[in-house]
């Protein structure tokens, strides 16, 4: 009898409790690694080919970015436990890494059990809407 190697698992599902602003007609991606880090994802549509976020776990970039999500936001995605949410920004590429940035202002909130996401705008906050991955 031959070992047989056991498929890779599936690539996380996420649904977004409510649309990404500027494609509300989209709810349903795949979170994908992008490095071996687990710093750098993607989202992938999986509803419209060829649409994708690329999305990073702030504390790779940001090592004092502890965000405070409203309670609301918590409780929509069924969240028990600060453990279970993975948070993860949305990054704009540039040409290079200098010249890329992510959205500190709306970090995705990721209900890491069950998949359930959503962009949160953080009240009251002075996070940037553009702040560069890297220093200058």
């Amino acid at each position: 009898m031959s070992a047989v190697a056991p498929e890779a698992p599936p690539t996380p599902e996420v649904r977004f409790v409510a649309p990404l602003p500027g494609l509300e007609q989209l709810t349903r991606f795949a979170l994908v690694r992008l490095d071996d880090s687990g710093a750098l994802y993607s989202l992938q549509s999986l509803e419209t080919e060829g649409v994708r976020l690329v999305v990073v776990a702030p504390g790779a970039f940001f090592p004092d970015y502890h965000p405070v999500v409203d309670e609301a936001d918590v409780e929509g995605l069924g969240l028990a436990d600060a453990d279970d949410a993975l948070l993860l920004v949305v990054v704009t590429p540039g040409a290079d890494l200098a010249s890329s940035t992510a959205n500190l202002l709306a970090p995705v909130v990721l209900h890491a059990g069950s998949g359930l996401a959503a962009q949160v705008v953080l009240a009251g906050s002075e996070h940037p809407l553009r702040a560069p991955l890297v220093a200058a």
